[in-house]
């Protein structure tokens, strides 16, 4: 039994210590270049459609929250009257 699971540790061992390392591309500096460039855009939006769609959702919504509180709280404040 102990001698399956040392061999099945070698064999683990090889394939992770023997598999090939695959380059990344730094991306970074042509992120930063993207993000300092001055071109009247904020910042939350420089990224691309994907941020536009964010920032949309988020702001629709925050609109669509803060006006159901608001309507729970006249519903709150101005009660049914029971006939």
């Amino acid at each position: 039994m102990n001698r399956h699971i040392f061999a099945l540790q070698q064999v683990a061992r090889r394939t992770i210590s023997s598999s090939v390392r695959r380059q990344v591309d730094n991306k970074v500096p042509q992120k930063q270049k993207m993000f300092q460039e001055d071109n009247g855009m904020p910042v939350h939006l420089k990224g691309g459609t994907s941020d536009a769609l964010l920032y949309r959702t988020t702001m629709a919504l925050t609109v669509l929250g803060t006006g159901y509180v608001v309507y729970e709280l006249v519903k709150a404040a101005f009660p049914q009257k029971k006939d």
